[in-house]
């Protein structure tokens, strides 16, 4: 077996070119092009006369990336999904219509409605910057409420984070174009139009890496804007999430000129750690209160609990320190971060005594990527308010902490209350409300709500009332966030994977972004019937990202799958029994590069052989309960990054064949 992988992988070694620095963007043109020919190949093919229905599930739904709510009639609005398209309810969620489904992307960043004129603006190109964040192709107009659509350019910014109205005047529009994410170019910052969309100027642009993020208006002066600007860049394997353009900007003259009001302007981040910005604001009193939200990067020393043994302390211990510290916190640090039972401490002594060890391996075995992305100490999310549009004054003293966690840059929106200056609402992994300026903050995600929040809007006219959007669709409450109700309906959850069994009838098995992983039967056909049992014939058998399923269909109950970077789980679904199944190389050796979405695959001679791919190929014969490594390092090694790169993306055993093999990795070898 060992041969046939080695021969596949030197036949088949084509990735023999350097990893592109600044890897080059696809053209809009050529995009634009590619779309229209497969338009064409669509309306030649076989597959039109299949007539497709909607399995499930059909209770959860997708990451929203905006709303716009009629203030009028608020049981009228919109919602944009990241990559779903955008859809309109008329009774309060129960039931939408889909409006952009045949356009040349499904990718929404921002939406904007003028209610009076049945317009509506939509900037393709989620902003959030995720891995599952796509491109859009600018600017799309509708003046028929959705009926029709024309594309109005813009089409190099990828990436559209606000669209602005003016609010008198129909022709003049704002956009803030946050760039391509992948790529340096030059189409971003801020863009106006004075003739309906026919012609774009940019008017304020930093570099070939900030973008503008967000954008607001002035209510009684439409001549003031505020725009943020946001310093991202992205490859593969590193994400620098800050930046020095990243900023706040004022313009009074209707965006043709602007002026930055937050470098050096009292106590708001400015520099390499400044990250993304959400803004906006409130008259009281003819006075503007402008609030922002900032992902601030600067580290800081967090306070760990007393008499426990820390990653930080062992990071950078000797082994003379190590072999003096006390066997109870040693024990208690073994134990916290779940070591096998053969890492005892007498073991781990022996092994740092020998020299077999250094200290920071207990650190480098236990810091996954997932490990980084909630555990780094950063401030993350930081509230500031200015009350004369150029001072910043931090409004809490205390870190808020969970929200943000390392990936702000996922997050970026505050909102403040139409009726009250000090009711504020932030989202990120919860949402929270304050109810005194920013001092404090509460939690109000409730059962009912999903987490990573992106959108919300607050009801002017009725105090209480919130429409919320976030990863798992949308919710509304009419108590400030203290119980909510789900309008989930719409089918737009984004899928990693799909399987199915060998069961009669068969069931279908899917991993989603953020929505876990869920199992149902192929029969089943959208409807409330299952109201009247209490029985949804879905379930969800695994949380966060869910990633990839392989079923053994001798039983159809042993299934195996898992969430984000290669953690697997070996479930029965009949008995719910669960073990957690990924392997880790030994104490003091290299820790295992996962993908994002580790591949799995299920051998078709013997399902009781498991093959897992991190940048080693890993085989189990006896259902995952141990692993061993088939192969060195399949992938070109990595590079330096805060990503994991240079990782499996594909594994497949031939069904002829058993033992040839064939692994696909991220960058690029076969």
């Amino acid at each position: 077996m060992r041969l046939l992988l080695s021969t596949a992988f030197l036949l088949f070694n084509l990735g023999i070119y350097a990893q592109p620095e600044n890897p080059p963007a696809t053209p809009a043109a050529e995009r634009i092009a590619s779309y229209q020919q497969r338009q064409a190949l669509a309306e030649r093919s076989i597959a039109n006369a299949i007539e497709f229905r909607n399995v499930g599930p059909t209770i959860m739904s997708g990451r929203v990336a905006d709303l716009d709510v009629w203030a009028e009639d608020p049981s009228h609005f919109y919602v944009a999904y990241a990559s779903g398209g955008l859809w309109k309810t008329e009774n309060n969620g129960t039931s939408f219509e889909p409006l952009f489904d045949n356009e040349m992307v499904m990718t929404i960043g921002d939406i904007a409605v003028d209610w009076q004129r049945n317009t509506i603006w939509v900037g393709t190109g989620e902003v959030n910057s995720s891995r599952s964040s796509y491109a859009g192709v600018g600017i799309y107009k509708s003046t028929d409420g959705g009926k029709t659509w024309q594309h109005l350019g813009l089409a190099e910014t990828h990436h559209i984070g606000r669209v602005v109205l003016h609010p008198g005047n129909p022709d003049v529009a704002w956009v803030a174009a946050l760039g391509h994410l992948y790529s340096p170019n030059e189409e971003r910052g801020i863009f106006k139009t004075s003739d309906g969309g026919k012609t774009w100027e940019k008017t304020l642009y930093i570099n070939e890496n900030t973008g503008g993020i967000d954008l607001i208006i002035d209510p009684d002066e439409s001549n003031t804007l505020y725009a943020a600007t946001w310093e991202r860049e992205r490859r593969a394997w590193n994400f620098v999430e800050s930046g020095e353009g990243s900023a706040i900007y004022k313009s009074t003259d209707g965006g043709a000129t602007w002026a930055n009001i937050s470098k050096d302007k009292g106590s708001f981040p400015s520099g390499e750690f400044a990250g993304r910005i959400g803004l906006d604001l409130i008259k009281q009193d003819g006075k503007t209160i402008l609030y922002a939200a900032i992902d601030n990067y600067e580290r800081y020393t967090k306070e760990e609990e007393e008499d426990q043994l820390t990653k930080d302390e062992l990071r950078n211990m000797s082994k003379e320190d190590f072999l003096k510290l006390e066997a109870y916190l040693l024990k208690d640090y073994l134990r916290r971060f779940d070591f096998p039972e053969r890492y005892d401490v007498a073991k781990v002594r022996k092994m740092v005594e020998s020299g077999e060890i250094q200290p920071k391996a207990l650190v480098e075995y236990v810091e996954d990527a997932n490990a980084l992305l909630v555990d780094s100490p950063v401030y993350g999310l930081e509230v500031y308010r200015s009350t004369d549009g150029g001072s910043w004054e931090k409004a809490h003293e205390k870190v808020i902490e969970r929200v943000y966690n390392t990936y702000g840059y996922y997050f970026g929106q505050i909102r403040v209350a139409p009726y009250d200056a000090n009711k504020l609402f932030t989202m990120g992994v919860p949402v929270l409300r304050s109810d005194d300026g920013g001092k404090t903050w509460e939690n109000i995600n409730g059962d009912n709500v999903h987490g990573d929040h992106h959108a919300l809007w607050i009801n002017p006219k009725r105090p209480g009332h919130l429409i919320l959007g976030n990863d798992g669709g949308v919710n509304i409450s009419y108590d400030d966030g203290k119980s909510w109700i789900k309008c989930n309906t719409p089918a737009v959850g984004q899928f990693y994977a799909i399987a199915t069994d060998m069961a009669e009838p068969y069931r279908v098995y899917g991993g989603l972004q953020d929505n876990g992983v869920w199992m149902g039967p192929s029969t089943y056909k959208a409807s409330t019937n299952w109201h009247d049992s209490g029985q949804y014939p879905y379930r969800a058998i695994q949380g966060g990202d869910g990633m990839q399923v392989a079923i053994d269909t001798r039983d159809n109950e042993t299934v195996y799958t898992g969430f984000q970077f290669g953690n697997y789980f070996r479930i029965n679904t009949h008995t719910n029994k669960r073990e957690y199944i990924t392997p880790k190389p030994e104490l003091g050796e290299r820790p295992y590069r996962w993908n994002w979405q580790a591949p799995i695959h299920l051998s078709a001679h013997n399902p009781d052989i498991l093959y897992m791919g991190a940048n080693k190929l890993l085989r189990s014969l006896n259902q995952g309960k141990d692993f061993e490594e088939i192969s060195g390092d399949l992938t070109k090694g990595g590079l330096k990054g805060d990503v994991p790169f240079g990782t499996l993306s594909s594994i497949h055993e031939s069904p002829l064949q058993f033992g040839l093999l064939y692994t696909g990795s991220d960058d690029g070898l076969l």
